[in-house]
């Protein structure tokens, strides 16, 4: 037992000192979780400069150097339990996987560029995701099968206030943002590579408008040239979370596997009548630090009055235990001021990175959620936890759309079988 914490504190050294990089707790963590021999690659040798000689023992002392926890609360399905594979990428902190794991699906691989995301990533699902997407030394760890590719890839490019800050800069947009924009290209070279079953994507509402529609059309014919359908809807997440947050969904099968009629029908999905309220997720009693100073909402106020008179609808937004709250962005780490709850005889606070979960449907202890050890977990300051909540997506709808995604691709599966055996 001494020589294994001796071990792991040898480890926990290395890596700081930069002996053991991303890619390779990437690949370890990886290897770990999955078993596929695609991450087989090299393993000993990197097992071996950490002095270890067994991948288990090298995973324990991973996740002991990025934080002392032993209890991974989402992991998947068993390999050969599972009824789709699928790979995460542009991951975030793991909407999709853990809504598409929640319908029995396990992830094979996952790629998130962010190292705060990563933290939070492995914490929850017990796998550091591989780093950038578009580098080919990244690419190379994609299993060449899968069943469903998944992925919110980022939206700033196409967003009405990306394009907005963009151009007030003069910098370019879209596809002409030469680092952010052209990652859907990737998506799209991933898709002709491995030809999985089907794509499942996720992106801003203004995806469908940005540039008079041009963008979204280069989308759409990109994936209809490849060989896949394309269907698409913009859904808001307010029928799962009571926050006003529309996106746009993108769903395709390969043609090439099912025929030209596929199609992923999008009025197959039941959304609830009646819409949750943020009081759900309010919690009672929430540290000081969360509220506003004096000089912070004076400030707010001010500003809401300044463009009050100019006829403009900028301002903060404050909420009752009855309303749907506006769409979280990943600023609002900075003042709070889209969502803010009031208080009784003081200022207004910010929501907490808990309620920010739970606003985003994670399962979050105690809020929505009676199990600790089920309980999405939180491991980095609160000015990272917003970032993160504000870039993810709403996880109970991308729940329910992947079971009606899985649903009809299990229809399709067997229409296929049947027409093999004929």
């Amino acid at each position: 037992m001494v020589y294994m914490k001796e071990k792991k504190s040898i480890l926990k050294r290395n890596v700081s000192d930069g002996v053991l990089d991303a890619a390779e707790k990437a690949q370890v963590t990886h290897y770990h979780v999955t078993g596929d021999e695609i991450y087989n690659d090299k393993i000993e040798n990197v097992l071996d400069q950490m002095g270890f000689s067994d991948v288990h023992e090298c995973y324990q002392a991973i996740q002991h150097e990025l934080f002392d926890l032993n209890c991974i609360p989402f992991h998947g399905p068993k390999s050969g339990t599972e009824e789709f594979t699928f790979i995460d990428l542009f991951a975030g902190i793991g909407g999709f996987r853990m809504a598409l794991q929640n319908n029995n699906g396990r992830c094979v691989f996952s790629s998130e560029y962010d190292k705060y995301a990563q933290k939070t990533y492995f914490a929850n699902y017990g796998e550091v995701p591989f780093g950038d997407i578009t580098l080919e030394k990244t690419k190379e760890f994609i299993p060449k099968k899968f069943d469903i590719l998944c992925g919110g890839f980022p939206c700033q490019p196409f967003s009405i206030a990306g394009v907005s800050k963009k151009n007030s800069l003069g910098r370019s947009h879209g596809f002409d943002d030469v680092k952010q924009g052209n990652l859907f290209f990737h998506i799209a070279e991933i898709l002709s590579t491995h030809r999985p079953k089907a794509f499942f994507l996720e992106n801003v509402k203004n995806l469908v408008s940005h540039d008079k529609g041009n963008t979204f059309k280069v989308i759409k014919q990109t994936i209809l040239d490849l060989g896949y359908s394309f269907d698409s809807r913009v859904i808001d997440g307010s029928y799962y979370v009571p926050q006003h947050r529309e996106r746009t969904f993108m769903i395709g099968f390969d043609k090439q596997r099912y025929g030209e009629d596929v199609h992923f029908d999008f009025d197959g999905i039941s959304l609830p009548e009646s819409k949750p309220k943020v009081g759900a997720i309010l919690q009672g009693e929430v540290d000081s630090k969360y509220t506003l100073s004096d000089k912070l909402w004076q400030y707010l106020q001010d500003y809401a009055k300044k463009h009050k008179e100019k006829g403009n609808g900028f301002g903060f937004g404050t909420i009752t235990p009855d309303s749907t709250t506006r769409t979280l962005s990943a600023r609002y780490y900075k003042d709070g001021s889209e969502i803010l709850v009031p208080q009784y005889g003081i200022n207004p606070r910010r929501l907490t990175p808990a309620e920010c979960a739970a606003l985003q449907g994670y399962p979050i202890y105690p809020i929505n959620c009676d199990d600790p050890n089920h309980s999405f977990k939180i491991t980095v300051s609160d000015n990272q936890a917003y970032k993160q909540f504000g870039n993810s997506v709403v996880m109970p709808l991308i729940q329910v759309i992947g079971k009606q995604l899985k649903h009809t691709l299990i229809t399709y599966e067997q229409s296929r079988s049947i027409k093999e055996v004929i």
